[in-house]
């Protein structure tokens, strides 16, 4: 390209008189392009710019649900750990009223278990008096007739002598009534 041929116009006295060549072709372009660029502009706000518009609007909307979303689930959890936690004070509570009733129902048959025990001593010490008084009855009858059997001796040796079955018996009689009962118990 060559500048010096453009560079003698403008230098010419015709060049200067104009600054910007304004003519009627050049408002024409000029137009046609804004109108071009206008309609590019529209072309693209409504296939471009209003998807993307669209498309961030439902991600506001998207994140502002799952904002809801997680304060709302947030409110749930803590609502199920303070029922959670008031669950697990009855458990608390409820074990406790278990071991209670545990301990309770422990001394109740550890107490009937002495009672069953105390009565069951109270009958065998009855059971070894009544075989205690049993055997003394015993022995008492043995040597009762122990005694007979001497006084029965002593009455056959007597009887040798002369005494009759009658004179027998009454001394015999006599005998254990000076004796008495009294003297066989000890």
């Amino acid at each position: 390209m060559n500048i010096a041929p453009q560079i003698n116009m403008m230098l010419s006295g015709d060049a200067m008189t104009r600054l910007f060549d304004l003519d009627l072709q050049l408002l024409q372009d000029s137009a046609l392009t804004l109108i071009a660029v206008f309609v590019l502009f529209l072309a693209g706000s409504f296939f471009f710019f209003k998807p993307a518009r669209k498309f961030l609007e439902n991600r506001k909307k998207g994140i502002a649900d799952d904002i809801e979303s997680a304060k709302k689930d947030k409110e749930e959890a803590l609502k199920l750990k303070e029922e959670y936690a008031a669950k697990l004070k009855e458990a608390d509570k409820e074990v406790e009223a278990i071991l209670a009733d545990a301990r309770k129902k422990g001394i109740a048959s550890e107490e009937k278990i002495i009672g069953d025990a105390k009565v069951e001593a109270g009958r065998i010490m009855e059971n070894a008096h009544h075989e205690a008084e049993l055997s003394k009855q015993r022995v008492v009858n043995e040597v009762k007739d122990e005694i007979i059997d001497v006084a029965s001796v002593m009455a056959g040796k007597i009887v040798k002598t002369g005494i009759d079955d009658s004179v027998k018996k009454q001394l015999l009689d006599e005998t254990l009534k000076e004796m008495g009962d009294d003297t066989w118990v000890e």
